[in-house]
């Protein structure tokens, strides 16, 4: 049982400590967060982006003078129950605000259902949690309607530049593709904390929350999984390995590794839904940092880390996004409510030696979707392929970024 005055004795040191932070660079999400009474502003992302900082941006910007905040990770509410939560509503009604930042609320049992009482007296909640599960079953039966959602992800290039005070350049762009976008450790350039980030992220947002308790096979199905960005996987293929026998395991830990925001997994376009889920998806890693610090292997895998940025970029924007197969392959399709709009390629160098290969399985593409124009992101190269009145533009991989 949480009482009320330890509620009370939380919420004190947590505001103390929660205000005295440093606000650091205004993400670039802030102003597109909805402040409307009656709503719930659903703020999920990977462990230790910064959705907490980005929380008491809001609260700086928006509600200097009011507002209460929550972690409900504190040791010192450990164990705590939903009738426990009758307690903390008589707090809040003692502290005089309608503004609550709860983090990670999701920890406690049926925490919906107390967030909908607070909408209905008219309290505006923001939320913040590392499991995009929020978007989905807990929301769906209490919250619908009554939500908006945000994805917050680990700094993108442009605030990477912004934090580390530097300009938009090809060596700025290359040193971003090496350390990743997670602000602690662009802060303390300490390599062993994305490793034990990643343990932190499997044991807490997965085994714990999903009962595993095997977390070694997990954990070697993630390691294989990040040193394999831009290539495709399959859970048959992959049945049988790291002691894990069935596909559906390896299907459900897929689920649990993008709902932690760990990993991405994008499918073939298909008119076919189910050609889509039956083929391999493409792997990509939500953080590269995390990805140089834990994967084994030991090539430069220039290309596929190129192709991992682009992928996150398009990921920030909100696309819909597959790849293409036909004939040859184009790495990125964009689609607008199921329709194809956008076509990307990426290739880190053109030469002689790749040509044909990659404009062609562009042109392919832009043929079958009847585009005219489509992108190849590259390193370093500007350049302009033309087939009829099909263009394809190459552009560097930074530039094309910060148009």
């Amino acid at each position: 049982m949480i009482t009320q005055q330890i509620f009370s004795t939380v919420i004190d040191s947590q505001q103390l400590s929660y205000t005295s932070k440093n606000t650091g660079i205004e993400r670039e999400l802030l102003h597109q967060i909805p402040q409307s009474s009656g709503f719930a502003n659903i703020i999920t992302g990977i462990r230790r982006c910064g959705k907490s900082t980005l929380q008491l941006q809001i609260k700086t910007q928006f509600f200097p003078d009011e507002g209460l905040f929550l972690n409900f990770e504190d040791p010192r509410l450990s164990g705590i129950v939903t009738n426990d939560l009758e307690r903390l509503y008589a707090e809040i009604i003692a502290r005089n605000t309608k503004v609550l930042f709860f983090d990670e609320i999701q920890i406690v049992e049926a925490w919906e259902i107390f967030v909908n009482q607070l909408l209905r007296e008219d309290f505006l909640v923001y939320i913040t949690g590392s499991n995009a599960s929020l978007l989905s079953k807990e929301l769906g039966t209490h919250l619908t309607g009554r939500h908006f959602s945000t994805e917050l992800f680990p700094f993108s290039y442009t605030e990477f530049l912004q934090f580390k005070k530097l300009k938009a350049n090809e060596n700025t762009f290359k040193e971003y593709a090496q350390k990743g976008g997670m602000p602690d450790y662009l802060r303390t350039d300490y390599n062993k904390y994305l490793n034990d980030l990643l343990d932190d992220i499997l044991i807490r947002d997965i085994a714990i929350r999903y009962n595993i308790r095997d977390v070694n096979s997990l954990r070697q199905l993630t390691v294989y999984l990040l040193s394999n960005i831009g290539n495709l996987a399959s859970a048959n293929k992959l049945k049988g390995m790291f002691g894990i026998k069935s596909s559906t395991t390896i299907l459900d830990y897929f689920s649990y590794l993008k709902d932690a925001y760990l990993i991405e997994f994008i499918p073939l376009y298909d008119f076919s839904l189910k050609k889509q889920l039956r083929n391999p998806q493409k792997i990509y890693a939500l953080d590269l940092g995390i990805y140089h610090q834990n994967k084994i292997v030991f090539s430069p895998n220039y290309g596929h880390i190129l192709e991992n940025i682009v992928y996150l970029h398009l990921r920030r924007l909100g696309k819909e996004i597959f790849y293409y197969q036909g004939k040859g392959e184009c790495d990125f399709l964009i689609t607008d409510k199921g329709i194809p709009s956008e076509l990307y390629q990426v290739c880190n160098e053109i030469t002689s030696l790749n040509i044909n290969r990659e404009v062609n399985g562009l042109f392919e593409a832009m043929e079958f979707f009847k585009k005219e124009e489509a992108h190849i992101i590259t390193q370093n190269q500007s350049d302009t392929f033309r087939k009829e009145n099909l263009v394809i533009k190459a552009i560097p991989a930074w530039q094309w970024i910060n148009k």
